[in-house]
């Protein structure tokens, strides 16, 4: 039997534990297989340590929603809207905006 697609990335994780580009590739692959929980561990040792440009923070503050944690979903999303225009990402900014409006019910 073949390995996983996560287990590959959880090996590859475990031989170099600070390699972001790793932790990236593992949170995709929790966010298909819809484990939220892990999605989020994922992403928030990821966005600790690596330079993102907006798109990890709308990964989390999605998960962040489909398990009902309103205020960090609200707080992530706030975080990414600025990150996303500091490195050159109107769009992307204006979109996890609207999203703070539209898909996060107010606290």
């Amino acid at each position: 039997m073949s390995a996983s697609r996560i287990e590959v990335f959880e090996q590859m994780l475990a031989g170099d534990p600070a390699n972001t580009a790793v932790l990236f590739g593992l949170a995709k692959e929790y966010e298909k297989s819809g484990e939220d929980v892990k999605l989020i561990e994922i992403l928030e040792r990821y966005l600790a340590v690596a330079d993102d440009e907006g798109n990890a923070y709308g990964m989390l503050a999605r998960a962040y929603t489909r398990t009902n944690q309103t205020e960090k979903a609200r707080e992530t999303y706030a975080r990414g809207a600025d990150t996303a225009m500091a490195h050159g990402h109107p769009s992307m900014s204006q979109e996890y905006r609207e999203a703070l409006e539209t898909e996060v019910p107010a606290p």
